[in-house]
């Protein structure tokens, strides 16, 4: 969390309302937020593994890493 490039960002930032309208701006801003992150991978994972219901994690929407966690249970299972 020390390295988090969002730790400087505000943190609602991270918290969009929808995924449309006026909130397709703030998730795209979160977004560029995560995408120089020194600490992206980690973040993703821990949302992933912790089945982090909201936000933007790591870079990815809610129905991003539920995608994810689809993917990973069927590579597991």
């Amino acid at each position: 969390m020390e390295r988090a490039a969002c730790r400087a960002a505000e943190p609602d930032l991270f918290f969009p309302v929808s995924a449309a309208g006026p909130a397709v701006a703030q998730v795209v801003a979160a977004k560029t937020v995560c995408r120089g992150c020194p600490v992206r991978a980690e973040c993703l994972s821990y949302a992933v593994q912790t089945a982090q219901d909201y936000g933007i994690w790591g870079g990815a929407t809610e129905e991003e890493r539920r995608v994810a966690r689809r993917q990973a249970a069927r590579l597991a299972g």
